[in-house]
């Protein structure tokens, strides 16, 4: 299948907010309000980079980063989440092409790191692993994992932006 993926432009945001919820429609660990956290991240000025995948003038997946606060001080490390794809597309390798090009633009841009709270065995394709040391509260350890670009893992308290409460 051929797909482009570029950047979000200001065009895309329905768009985007329709993939989103649609992808999490049916997922059991998810707070169905995905969506609505892409649009306060956007609000707030937090929506560090958001990536799309285009099929035929039709966006099929989404994935975003923006910045996490760990409680040590330490500065460059972003959360990547959420990652959408249409259901119809997804299990194709879209989200893995929207994941590594996120993380490659990160990297590039002086990214100290990245975390997420999602499937080990989904992200530690990407490198992610679980830190000892490094902790989102309330979430078992193997679940939240991190990326470090250069340099050791930062220890300390996790804290996602608080567009991750947003629930309209």
């Amino acid at each position: 299948m051929t797909f482009i993926i570029r950047h979000e432009e200001s065009g895309d945001i329905c768009a985007i907010e329709a993939l989103t919820a649609a992808a999490f429609l049916s997922e059991e660990h998810s707070s169905h309000t995905e969506q609505f956290i892409v649009n306060a991240l956007r609000r707030a000025g937090a929506l560090s980079l958001s990536l799309v995948a285009e099929r035929d003038g039709i966006l099929i997946g989404h994935a975003a980063l923006s910045p996490v606060t760990i409680s040590n001080g330490e500065k460059g490390w972003y959360g990547l989440a959420p990652v959408s794809v249409l259901p119809a597309y997804q299990n194709q390798g879209i989200g893995s092409q929207l994941i590594r090009q996120l993380l490659t633009e990160l990297q590039e841009s002086s990214g100290a790191g990245c975390v997420v709270l999602g499937n080990p065995g989904y992200y530690g394709r990407f490198g992610f692993m679980a830190q000892a040391g490094l902790t989102l509260p309330g979430i078992p350890a193997e679940y939240f994992q991190a990326l470090s670009f250069s340099g050791p893992f930062p220890q300390g308290t996790v804290t996602f932006h608080c567009a991750f409460d947003a629930t309209v």
